[in-house]
């Protein structure tokens, strides 16, 4: 499904081949955390988990 994401605004397949750990790590921050699960492209959902990395440190415990 082609999606529009809410931080870049650019357009997106949610099924997207190819994933990255951090995509991943993204995903599980954008459900668990920020409760966007679903709404972000891969780009966003991987910076959004190496920025939480250098800053975010009461979740990487």
């Amino acid at each position: 499904m082609v999606k529009q994401c809410l931080i870049c605004k650019n357009i997106f397949d949610e099924e997207e081949a190819g994933r990255s750990v951090f995509a991943e790590a993204g995903e599980w921050l954008a459900g668990e955390v920020w409760d966007d699960a679903g709404k972000l492209c891969t780009q966003c959902l991987e910076s959004r988990a190496m920025l939480s990395m250098m800053y975010l440190h009461e979740k990487n415990t």
